[in-house]
C-alpha cells in the first residue's frame, strides 16, 4: 500500500512539473480557441471528437501540447507510433479502445505495408501519404476518425444519431464517405463545389451506394460551402430542433480534433524512416514542405515540432490562391481577392480554418484576441496578426511553375500529382537548407490525370484516355480504386444553391433518423 501511495504522489509531482492539470484523472482536456483560457469550458477528447466544432464557433485545441521524443521511434511501425502519439491526446480512451481504433484504421486498406513510405528522388524525400482507400492524405486521418467517433459515443453514453456534415475541396469528401460508409448510428453528408474538384474526386463521391451517405454539388466555391456549413453548426435553434429528434451534428473536416491529431503521426514517421535508413542521426533537424489549403496538414507539423520533433523549417506551399503566403509575409490575412480555380483544387481556398489554431498558440493562447480576429474576418474578410511564427516560411507557385515541376520530376522517373507539384515548385523558389528535406506528397497523380499528363506531354486528353497514356508513359499502374470507378453508377447527381444546404441536411437526416 505504501508503495502504491508513493507511486501515486510521484506521478502527481511529475504532472505538476509538466504543467498538466489533473481533472478526474483526465490529463488532456480540450478548450475552444475563442474562449478565455481561465473561463473556457473544458471537455474530454471524446466529447470534442463528437462535437467537432465548439459552440462559440471556435476550434477545439488541447490545453497542453505534450512532449514526445524521437529516441525509439525508428523501432516502431506506423500502427505502434500512431498508438503512442494518439494516446497522449486521447487519454480518456482506454489503451484497449485506442488500439482497436488504430489497428482497424491502418489495416489492409492501405496498398503499401509501410502505410506512408518515404521515396527519395535526388536530394528530396517524398513522404507518400496517398496509399489509403481514396488515394489521398486525408485517408491517414479519416480512416481512424469514424472509429474514434463510435468509441466516443459509447464512452459518453450518447443516445443520438451522429450526422457528419462536411464541405470539401475534393479529397476530404471521398475519404470521409469511405470512412463513414455503412457505420451504424452515423450519417455522412458531403457538399462539394460544382466544377471545383477533379473528375476522379467527383466520381469517388457521387458513386457511393451506402444508404447512410449523402452528397451534393453546390453552386459556389469551397469557401462558400465551408462558410455555410459553419453557419449551420452555429445555429442554436437548429441544433435544438435536431436534438429533439435524436440527432447531433459533427464534422469530418480538420476542424475536428479526431481528424487533425492523427495527422501528427506521419511527421514523426518520416523522421523515423530517415533514422532507420541512416539518412540522419537522432536529434538532427529536417525540413518539411507542405502543400497547403485549409492549413490542417501543416498545422499537424507545427504540433509535431512543439512536441519535440526536430524540425528546422515548415515551408507552407500555396498555389496562386496565395492568401497564406501574404499572411506569413505581411501579417495581414485578407480573403478579399479573386478566387482562382487551379489544377490543384484541394488548395483552392481563401479561408484557411486551421490557421486559427496556429494564431491562437502564437498569441499566447489569448482566446479573446482570436475571437476578435475571426469576427473581423467574418465582417470585413480580413484581419491583422503581426506575431511571427519563426519555424514557418511561405512561398507560392503559379500554374506554369507547377506544370514545370511535374515534368522535371517525371524526367527523374518520379510521377507526382498537382498538389505535390506546388510543394516542389515552392521549394525551388525558397531554396534548400543544410537539412534533409521532406515533401508531403498528398495524392495519387492519377486523381488529377488530365493535368499531370498535360504537364509531362504537353497534350490535353479526356480523362480515361489521359489515364491510359499516363500509365503507358510512366510505367506506374493505374490504381484499382480509380480504374474501378468507370464501372460504377452515379448515385448522387444533385446540384443545389448554397442557400439550400440546410434544407438538404434536413432531408438527409429525415431518411431514417430517430424519432423523425
Amino acid at each position: 500500500m505504501k508503495y502504491l501511495l508513493k507511486t501515486f504522489f510521484v506521478c502527481i509531482i511529475i504532472l505538476a512539473l509538466n504543467k498538466i492539470e489533473v481533472k478526474g484523472f483526465n490529463l488532456m482536456d480540450y478548450i475552444s480557441t475563442r474562449s478565455s483560457r481561465e473561463t473556457a469550458e473544458r471537455i474530454s477528447a471524446a466529447e470534442a471528437v463528437i462535437r467537432g466544432l465548439a459552440p462559440d464557433g471556435g476550434l477545439y485545441i488541447p490545453v497542453e501540447i505534450p512532449c514526445f521524443g524521437v529516441e525509439k521511434i525508428a523501432e516502431m511501425d506506423y500502427t505502434e507510433l500512431a498508438f503512442q502519439i494518439m494516446s497522449l491526446y486521447f487519454d480518456d480512451y482506454t489503451d484497449e479502445e485506442l488500439r482497436i481504433c488504430v489497428e482497424g484504421a491502418y489495416d489492409e486498406g492501405f496498398d503499401d505495408e509501410l502505410r506512408a513510405p518515404l521515396k527519395q528522388v535526388g536530394d528530396i524525400h517524398f513522404l507518400e501519404l496517398f496509399h489509403g482507400k481514396t488515394l489521398a492524405f486525408k485517408d491517414m486521418a479519416l480512416s481512424i476518425l469514424p472509429r474514434l467517433m463510435t468509441a466516443a459515443a459509447k464512452k459518453t453514453g450518447l443516445d443520438k444519431e451522429i450526422v457528419i456534415l462536411t464541405a470539401t475541396s475534393g479529397d476530404t469528401g471521398g475519404a470521409a464517405l469511405a470512412g463513414f460508409a455503412g457505420v451504424e448510428g452515423i450519417k455522412a453528408i458531403v457538399f462539394y463545389p460544382q466544377g471545383g474538384v477533379s473528375e476522379i474526386q467527383r466520381l469517388q463521391m457521387v458513386s457511393r451506394e451506402e444508404n447512410n451517405v449523402f452528397v451534393s454539388a453546390v453552386i459556389g466555391n469551397f469557401d462558400d460551402a465551408q462558410r455555410a456549413v459553419k453557419k449551420i453548426f452555429s445555429d442554436k435553434d437548429f441544433a435544438k430542433e435536431l436534438s429533439e429528434k435524436g440527432v447531433i451534428l459533427s464534422s469530418a473536416n480538420s476542424i475536428n480534433i479526431g481528424r487533425f491529431i492523427p495527422q501528427i503521426v506521419y511527421y514523426y514517421y518520416a523522421y523515423a524512416q530517415l533514422i532507420k535508413n541512416n539518412e540522419i542521426k537522432i536529434g538532427e533537424k529536417i525540413d518539411f514542405v507542405v502543400p497547403t489549403g485549409n492549413f490542417g496538414n501543416i498545422l499537424a507539423g507545427y504540433y509535431a515540432y512543439k512536441m519535440g520533433l526536430p524540425i528546422g523549417r515548415l515551408i507552407c506551399a500555396s498555389n496562386i490562391n496565395n492568401v497564406l503566403y501574404d499572411f506569413f509575409n505581411e501579417g495581414i490575412y485578407d480573403a478579399n481577392r479573386e478566387f482562382v480555380l487551379t489544377s490543384a483544387p484541394a488548395m483552392d481556398i481563401l479561408v484557411s480554418s486551421n490557421l486559427e489554431r496556429l494564431i491562437y498558440d502564437l498569441s499566447g493562447r489569448d482566446g479573446v484576441a482570436i475571437k476578435a480576429c475571426m469576427d473581423k474576418l467574418s465582417s470585413d474578410g480580413k484581419y491583422e496578426f503581426k506575431e511571427k511564427c519563426g519555424i514557418v516560411e511561405s512561398e507560392f507557385a503559379t500554374e506554369a511553375e507547377c506544370f514545370a515541376a511535374i515534368k522535371k520530376m517525371f524526367e527523374q522517373n518520379y510521377l507526382m500529382d498537382t498538389h505535390t507539384a506546388v510543394a516542389v515548385a515552392a521549394l525551388e523558389k525558397v531554396g534548400k537548407s543544410e537539412h534533409k528535406t521532406v515533401i508531403t506528397s498528398t495524392a495519387s497523380p492519377y486523381k488529377f490525370g488530365v493535368d499531370v499528363y498535360k504537364a509531362v506531354s504537353g497534350v490535353e486528353l479526356e480523362e480515361s484516355l489521359a489515364l491510359k497514356e499516363l500509365e503507358k508513359a510512366s510505367g506506374v499502374e493505374i490504381p484499382e480504386a480509380i480504374a474501378s470507378l468507370s464501372k460504377k453508377s452515379i448515385v448522387h447527381g444533385g446540384v443545389i444553391e448554397i442557400s439550400e444546404m440546410q434544407d438538404f441536411v434536413v432531408r438527409a437526416i429525415g431518411k431514417g433518423c430517430k424519432n423523425c
